[in-house]
């Protein structure tokens, strides 16, 4: 059985330090790389042969992970769990799967079966699953039970068939900001901060990502012990995000103009999709190793890369202005109205619930998210188990444009249309 008590990040244990320099190639590139940091990535591990099982596999991270390990591992099965399965995106893994075995489990997280069938066999899990809202259009019983009984069933299923890794995929929400907006900049695993968390979606990524993180070290059936990690990614863009499309469509409705809802002193950095989905494939990696695996099970790791710290709103216009977008100087109404504005839309929806489900389009913690200055690094990752990321900025930027720029005249054609 799992245990209940609440998880504390346990620190790695204590390491010889040398002071040299160690040089390694990464993409083509050769980067130095202190000793002094203690950067363990002196063994290339690698999953081929293993049995790998991907929950959320359909979605916008779920997929490209499945295509990067199809491409970069020699995997004896790779097994897709998801909700829906979407048949085309299976066909389009044709091309890289090679000859690993491809298979499917489609239903709930929380089908104890499914799971098991699932699970049987399986070396890692690599956990993405989950329901995702910033807007409360969800009842908390159904976030809470897909994103936190689903976790609770899959840890439980990952001790009963011997799974030994499992690496959630948890989120920067978890973290804040809290309803104050105290800001981080350039903040750590280790930067503290008083969370007061207020989304019904950010407490149940917390208490999914606590219950994977107090399963370390869980006996095994076959006597083994049960190794899990969380990662955190910073807000996840790239080609398939719903949400800068999202923003792109109501550029579209206001003119081409697109709506500034954040300050541009309230920095953020987003973390590329291709980047976040390396950081689990090198976690996952990292695991089979019994000295990484001893640091790294029970921690949560931040995943961001080097795209430039900017405001959500000047985030949207750095990859929308190629495709002829503009953006508002100044928010339509100054923060403290704004904020009002929230309150008295939420108000309205506890009023009109009895009778009318109204789904406010801001609420508070949306606002005091969108408007404070929240970045971290990703050091940690690095030292513990090699994460650099893959794509620069300027790559990443150029991917994220030319796919909204392949996806526009049919979202223009949609809209006129109404």
């Amino acid at each position: 059985m799992l245990k209940n008590a609440p998880p504390s990040q346990s620190p790695p244990p204590s390491m010889k330090t040398h002071h040299i320099t160690e040089r390694f190639l990464h993409s083509g590139k050769i980067q130095s790389v202190s000793r002094s940091e203690v950067v363990l990535v002196a063994v290339a591990m690698t999953l081929s042969g293993d049995v790998c099982v991907v929950t959320g596999a359909c979605g916008f991270l779920g997929k490209k992970l499945v295509r990067l390990l199809l491409e970069e591992e020699k995997l004896a099965e790779i097994r897709l769990l998801d909700r829906n399965i979407q048949s085309e995106l299976i066909q389009s893994f044709d091309d890289c799967k090679g000859k690993t075995k491809v298979s499917v489990f489609e239903g709930d997280i929380r089908d104890h079966e499914l799971l098991r069938r699932a699970c049987k066999g399986a070396t890692l899990v690599i956990h993405t699953a989950s329901l995702i809202d910033v807007i409360g259009a969800t009842e908390y019983s159904e976030l809470y039970g897909v994103n936190v009984k689903g976790t609770q069933v899959l840890l439980e299923t990952c001790i009963q068939e011997n799974v030994a890794s499992l690496i959630y995929t948890s989120s920067i929400e978890v973290a804040g900001p809290n309803p104050r907006g105290d800001p981080i900049i350039n903040g750590n695993e280790d930067t503290p901060y008083s969370s007061s968390l207020k989304f019904n979606y950010s407490k149940t990524k917390q208490e999914a990502e606590q219950i994977c993180l107090q399963a370390n070290g869980e006996l095994l059936r076959n006597g083994g012990h049960l190794a899990t990690c969380a990662l955190r990614p910073m807000y996840i863009y790239g080609p398939g995000c719903r949400f800068t499309l999202g923003h792109m469509r109501d550029g579209i409705r206001n003119g081409n103009v697109l709506l500034r809802m954040s300050r541009r002193e309230a920095k953020v950095n987003p973390v590329y999709v291709g980047n976040a989905a390396l950081a689990h494939l090198q976690a996952g990696r990292a695991l089979k190793d019994s000295q990484k695996r001893a640091v790294m099970g029970g921690n949560f790791y931040y995943i961001s890369d080097d795209t430039p710290p900017v405001s959500y709103s000047d985030f949207n216009y750095a990859v929308l202005s190629p495709l002829g977008f503009g953006i508002q100087e100044r928010p339509f109404l100054p923060f403290p109205l704004l904020y009002l504005l929230s309150f008295l839309m939420e108000l309205l929806h506890v009023v009109l619930r009895p009778f009318l489900k109204f789904t406010p389009p801001l609420n508070r913690q949306l606002l005091t998210m969108l408007n404070t200055p929240f970045s971290f690094s990703y050091q940690k990752a690095h030292r513990d188990f090699g994460y650099s990321p893959r794509y620069d900025w300027d790559e990443a930027r150029k991917r994220t444009s030319n796919w909204l720029a392949s996806v526009l005249p049919a979202e223009r054609q949609r809209i006129n249309l109404k």
